[in-house]
């Protein structure tokens, strides 16, 4: 640990967000300085980069959908943890060295890292995430587990003994938790987000407009106009794809209400996740919910009218955290400028053995 420390003066600590859809990292003492899209572009039928190592992220994103079959997009992770070891390790590498460039003066400092899992990571998972992060240039590698890591960065007292609610929609997972003195009560990780709404989307347009769309399109009409709850003010737009029938390029118009019925399915489970979790909440704690209510993190909870649908069907209060896609990300920051407080919070590669 002496050693650790040491060799902590002379390089800058990372927190990461690895997910689905998005990865976030931290630099201890300087905050968030990379948000990109965890993508990477390959050589098909290989794991090289392309571009020198540089086809990552938002390179790679604008590639989804649109390369020649010489090259392939791929998301490395997937419902929250890792699918592609090789890809996943050649993207965080890629993003270590974007926030932490060897200095002349500290070419051997190796940054201790703080990765953000799912509550639900299992024994294989974990192992993989450490191998990758170590392999990418990390000297130390610890796991946080999201919830935690959601609350504190959204403000939450988690270390009081008041049960505070988090509910982080991400791209692969949706970590819900009720915390209290730090630990997790009840919890549930699950492995619907922002991603099968986008599914639900493709469906949607494939089965009642028979038109076929990518991912990037159904992300779009879910900014757009998706909602989970009626909006005030109904809202249309065109979509444009390849018909399913002819195999030639059409346009439709899509309503926010034909969007909201196709969302209703990811929708419902999560907000059923939700209630199950409240159900498994002792009655102390589940006491205090009716003033604390529910905290929303992660970019699955900027659909129009989520915090609205929560309210209406569990009759708790409800509210969206500041800047919802970062708070992961700030989590994993906090942690790192607290190592040895959270100590007893923190897994290590050391024990897995």
């Amino acid at each position: 640990m002496i050693f650790d420390r040491f060799w902590g003066l002379f390089s800058s600590d990372l927190g990461i967000d690895l997910g689905t859809a998005n990865t976030l990292i931290s630099v201890r003492g300087e905050g968030i300085m990379l948000n990109e899209p965890s993508v990477v572009a390959v050589k098909r039928g290989t794991n090289r980069v392309l571009m020198n190592g540089e086809a990552v992220g938002f390179a790679a994103k604008d590639m989804l959908g649109k390369t020649p079959d010489s090259i392939e997009a791929i998301r490395p992770m997937k419902d929250g943890v890792i699918a592609d070891f090789d890809i996943t390790e050649a993207m965080l590498t890629y993003f270590i060295r974007k926030v932490h460039p060897r200095r002349w003066f500290k070419p051997r400092a190796r940054p201790r890292v703080v990765i953000a899992v799912p509550a639900g990571i299992t024994a294989v998972e974990k192992r993989a995430v450490y191998n990758s992060a170590e392999r990418a240039g990390a000297r130390r590698v610890y796991l946080i587990k999201e919830p935690r890591a959601a609350g504190i960065g959204a403000g939450l007292p988690i270390e009081e003994p008041t049960a505070q609610m988090i509910v982080d929609v991400g791209g692969g997972t949706t970590e819900i938790a009720v915390l209290s003195l730090a630990d997790m009560v009840a919890s549930e990780s699950l492995r619907v987000a922002g991603d099968d709404m986008d599914d639900a989307i493709i469906g949607h347009l494939k089965r009642h407009h028979s038109l076929l769309i990518g991912e990037q399109t159904a992300e779009r009409i879910k900014i757009q106009i998706g909602s989970a709850f009626p909006l005030d003010e109904e809202l249309e737009t065109e979509v444009r794809g390849r018909d399913a029938v002819t195999g030639l390029p059409r346009s439709v118009i899509v309503s926010s209400e034909e969007i909201r019925e196709a969302l209703r399915e990811p929708v419902h489970l999560i907000t059923s996740a939700i209630r199950s979790v409240l159900e498994k909440t002792p009655p102390e704690l589940a006491g205090d919910l009716v003033s604390t209510g529910i905290t929303l993190a992660g970019g699955g909870v900027l659909l129009k009218g989520f915090d609205k649908i929560i309210i209406e069907e569990l009759g708790l209060p409800v509210t969206i955290a500041n800047d919802p896609l970062t708070c992961v990300a700030k989590g994993t920051s906090i942690f790192l400028e607290n190592l040895d407080r959270f100590a007893s919070l923190l897994e290590s590669s050391d024990e897995l053995g």
